[in-house]
C-alpha cells in the first residue's frame, strides 16, 4: 500500500518529459554516469511531496552516495522533529554475482510499446528480437553495454559500497541473496524488514 521509487525510473521520468532537471540529467545518463547527488536530490524532492508517499515509501536505487544518504538522513530528521513517529531509512542491499548482474544488463532487451522486458540469457522472446505480446522489434537501452556496466560497477564500489558500510554501522542495514527465486527473495527482504524495525 505504499509507493516503490525508482531514482531511475524518476531520472528517465524526468529526461522523457523533458523537465528541467530531465534535460539537465539528459546527457550525463547517456555516458552512463551517475547524475549529480543535489539533481537526484531535488528529483526525490518533488516526488516524496506527492500524497501517496504520506504512509511510507520504498526508495530503489536510492541512497547511492554518502552525500544522498546524508540528505535523505537529514530530511527525515527533520520530518521526525515536525512530526514525531517518523521512522528511519533501512537499507536492504541484494547482493547478486558479478557476472550474473552482467547477463542481467547486457540482456536486456525491452519491447517500446507495451515495456515487456526480455532478456536475451534467461527470459528471451519467442522470435529474437521481437516481442511475444505486441510483434514490435525489441530495444536495448543505450546503457545497458559491458563497457557501461564495468564502469557503473567502478562507481559502485567507489560511491554506493560506502552507504552501505554507513547504514551498517547505524545497525540498518541487511542484505539479501538476490541469486534466488523472486519469491525466496522478497521473503528475505521482508524478514529484513521486521527483523531491523524491532
Amino acid at each position: 500500500g505504499i509507493p516503490q521509487i525508482s531514482t531511475g525510473d524518476l531520472l528517465r521520468g524526468n529526461v522523457c518529459q523533458g523537465t528541467p532537471l530531465g534535460l539537465m540529467a539528459k546527457e550525463i545518463m547517456g555516458r552512463g554516469e551517475l547524475v549529480p547527488d543535489t539533481l537526484v536530490n531535488e528529483m526525490v524532492t518533488v516526488r516524496l511531496q506527492h500524497p501517496d508517499t504520506a504512509n511510507g515509501y520504498i526508495l530503489d536505487g536510492f541512497p547511492r552516495t554518502l552525500v544522498q544518504a546524508g540528505w535523505l538522513d537529514g530530511r527525515l530528521a527533520e520530518q521526525a522533529t515536525a512530526q514525531p513517529g517518523g521512522l528511519p531509512v533501512i537499507a536492504v542491499s541484494i547482493h547478486v554475482d558479478y557476472n550474473q548482474i552482467l547477463r542481467r544488463i547486457t540482456g536486456r532487451r525491452n519491447c517500446p510499446v507495451c515495456q515487456t522486458i526480455y532478456n536475451v540469457y534467461v527470459h528471451p522472446p519467442k522470435q529474437d528480437g521481437i516481442c511475444d505480446v505486441e510483434g514490435a522489434a525489441l530495444v536495448q537501452r543505450a546503457d545497458d553495454t559491458e563497457e557501461v556496466f564495468k564502469e557503473r560497477m567502478r562507481t559502485y564500489e567507489a560511491q554506493t559500497a560506502p552507504v552501505d558500510e554507513h547504514y551498517r554501522a547505524l545497525g540498518r542495514f541487511a542484505e539479501v541473496d538476490g541469486d534466488r527465486p523472486i519469491d525466496q527473495i522478497a521473503a528475505g527482504i521482508v524478514a529484513a524488514v521486521e527483523r531491523l524495525r524491532k
